[in-house]
């Protein structure tokens, strides 16, 4: 799969009109890169509730622009099909009323085709909209589709994610792609990183774009600690596992203890083990399990219990984030590196990309935290509730739309994001 070339963090002034339309136009058709591999019949599938179907995913985009976007700045704007708004609204009730979720892989229509023409109509109509806008109108709408385009950059990721999790429930196994390759095969032992406590800045900071639930910019207090610079393994799993990890109640939350034994995992999500050896589903197929690279696909519970059994725990939030903030680039295994699979351990540590790291903190506003006004406030605010935050993005990030600052938030439970294991401990 050929990847487009990155664009410029793009700086929400009128100077930058053809910037904006240029990014617009190359994150749109990322989408639809990553969805060229689908045979017509993978566009309709929704495995479980957390997933969607791609075709939902391309068209809630394309929502995302027409109601968030063009209907606020043309008041004669006319939705391309009346019903859409109730089809695609994901969870603005401020909106709207939706489709129920667990219900979108039974919307046989509309047709594939019919959502591609929604997308080209939506896309013409936002070039229409780009060159029209007044120059006092102009930085709202920057900020719009700014927001809109790492909204659609999020559904990139989720597309990626819920492809793997729609097509491993075949008995067949199927590849989403056949020619993906692995990386290389390189691990080293752990390395520490000591860290200074005390008191510390958080928060984005900075003129560029971030949501809302990455401010304000505040100060934390922080405890001497280490962090691993890299992600528990495979083969490190393994031990756990063979050690009777999933076994032992002590090691547990008591909410991840009642979830395994309800759903009989002893394993993570996509292992199976074929005549005593391990294999692995992957966006690529099946493969034998690599013991380098990362153990990928963890519930919060999983990483938590393998912390406590190795006697350590997970990083917080603060410890993570000033950590990325640290680095000099933004560099890691990301979308456009083209394995779309956690890579091996690097011998001078990994602190972005492979996988989304779970740290121990709950998600929730920070001090002084105002949601967007109107429909948009509804995007973070409202999920600031029994969730935990995760740093660093993941194979299927594009690597243009994480920072150090990035909250991203899952339930404890859901094992489908590319999520893993980094270690931490109290000094």
């Amino acid at each position: 799969m050929s990847t487009l070339p990155s664009t410029e963090t793009l700086d929400t002034s009128e100077a930058y009109d053809e910037r904006l339309l240029s990014r617009y136009e190359a994150v749109r058709a990322v989408s639809e890169l990553i969805c060229e591999p689908l045979a017509i019949d993978d566009y309709q599938l929704q495995s479980i509730v957390e997933t969607s179907p791609p075709k939902w995913h391309l068209a809630h985009v394309s929502w995302f622009f027409e109601t968030l976007v063009l209907s606020h700045f043309r008041k004669d704007y006319r939705p391309y099909h009346p019903d859409f708004n109730y089809i695609f609204n994901s969870y603005y009730y401020t909106v709207g009323e939706m489709h129920p979720r667990p219900k979108r892989g039974m919307l046989s229509r509309p047709t594939v085709e019919e959502i591609y023409n929604y997308r080209r109509h939506v896309d013409e109509q936002m070039r229409r909209l780009m060159a029209w806008v007044d120059s006092e109108q102009w930085d709202d709408l920057a900020f719009r589709v700014t927001l809109g385009l790492n909204h659609e950059q999020q559904h990139q990721e989720l597309l990626l994610m819920d492809i793997k999790h729609n097509l491993s429930v075949n008995p067949l196994l199927p590849a989403y792609r056949s020619d993906l390759t692995e990386s290389p095969v390189l691990v080293s032992p752990v390395r520490w990183e000591e860290r200074a406590g005390g008191v510390h800045e958080m928060g984005h900071a900075g003129d560029g774009f971030s949501f809302d639930n990455e401010t304000p910019r505040h100060q934390v207090l922080m405890r001497d600690h280490r962090l691993a610079n890299r992600l528990v393994t495979n083969q490190e799993y393994l031990e756990f596992i063979d050690d009777g990890g999933y076994q032992q109640p002590a090691l547990w939350m008591a909410d991840g203890w009642t979830l395994i034994n309800q759903q009989g995992w002893r394993h993570p999500l996509y292992w199976r083990s074929v005549e005593g050896e391990w294999r692995e589903y992957t966006l690529g197929g099946v493969r034998d399990l690599n013991p380098n690279q990362p153990v990928c696909h963890m519930s919060f519970y999983e990483a938590d219990a393998y912390a406590r059994w190795v006697g350590k725990r997970l990083p917080g939030e603060a410890e993570l984030e000033l950590m990325l903030d640290e680095q000099k680039t933004v560099d890691g295994n990301f979308f456009e590196t083209g394995y779309l699979h956690p890579a091996t351990a690097l011998p001078e540590g990994q602190w972005y990309g492979d996988l989304w790291n779970w740290t121990n903190t709950s998600y929730a506003g920070y001090p002084g935290f105002k949601p967007l006004k109107g429909a948009m406030g509804e995007y973070n605010g409202k999920f600031m509730s029994n969730q935990m935050v995760l740093k660093g993005g993941c194979c299927v990030t594009p690597s243009d739309h994480i920072r150090a600052s990035y909250r991203n938030f899952y339930y404890p439970h859901d094992r489908w994001p590319f999520t893993g294991i980094r270690l931490a401990e109290d000094l």
